[in-house]
């Protein structure tokens, strides 16, 4: 069984409540659901978020929806994950973070089954970017989510899930997942007014045509209307290392 989790929360530091951000009349998040809910590979999408009253409003507006949801701690996100993963008993836990609104499926599922296919620890297509940010993916196994919440993390690591894994790669194997053209240079995740209003124009322009568009129809776009691009010339990638 393969479980996606995406984590969001509404206290974002430079970009608060970005996740009910409105794109096309829905809040960011659930456009993002939208799509994740296309793929072929994953069994149950789980939202999980915090226990902090700030989420409330988050946890309500997806509750409504029917959307699985569950809460954890604010900061200590290994332990928010780990109550999904006792719960769903899954063999892979695929990690997704909810400030990604143009996230790929096609992307997704590759991930995943280059995951399963390798047997890999843990699998992402970040350990060597070639994949825009804000279309990442990261794959784990159930032993090596397991032998990770077993070890002394620190706060740092528990803040970031993954963090303690591909910092290991002596102890866990990674398995990266890349394209043959480079084009991790490009910046299609939310952290700050200035993505938000990027996703919004390419969803004004693409949706309607084909709510499932994906990478290659988004770089189509760009390439007719340059004006648009965001690059890590706006913002690096991975500022905040994994904001949600």
């Amino acid at each position: 069984m393969i479980v996606a989790i995406l984590q969001g929360r509404l206290s974002s530091t430079r970009l608060p409540g970005k996740v009910l951000a409105p794109v096309l009349g829905e809040p960011m998040i659930v456009r993002q659901l939208e799509r994740l809910q296309r793929s072929t590979q994953i069994d149950t999408l789980v939202v999980a978020t915090s226990i902090d009253a700030s989420d409330d409003p988050l946890v309500d507006e997806l509750q409504r929806r029917g959307i699985l949801v569950r809460r954890g701690p604010l900061d200590d996100v290994v332990q928010r994950f780990a109550g999904i993963v006792d719960e769903f008993d899954p063999t892979t836990v695929v990690r997704l973070t909810a400030d990604c609104p143009l996230t790929d499926v096609d992307v997704i599922d590759r991930v995943i089954r280059s995951h399963v296919d390798t047997g890999s620890d843990y699998s992402s297509n970040t350990i060597a970017p070639t994949f825009p940010d804000g279309l990442d993916v990261e794959a784990v196994s159930r032993d090596a989510w397991t032998r990770l919440t077993a070890l002394p993390l620190t706060p740092r690591e528990r803040e970031h899930v993954t963090l303690g894994l591909y910092g290991r790669p002596g102890q866990f194997t990674l398995n990266s997942v890349t394209q043959a053209e480079d084009h991790s240079a490009l910046r299609w995740t939310v952290d700050v007014s200035g993505d938000l209003d990027f996703v919004r124009a390419v969803y004004e322009r693409l949706y309607y045509g084909n709510p499932g568009f994906g990478q290659a129809e988004i770089l189509e776009l760009l390439a007719e209307h340059p004006q648009l691009n965001r690059t890590d010339g706006d913002l690096a990638r991975n500022a905040g290392l994994a904001s949600e």
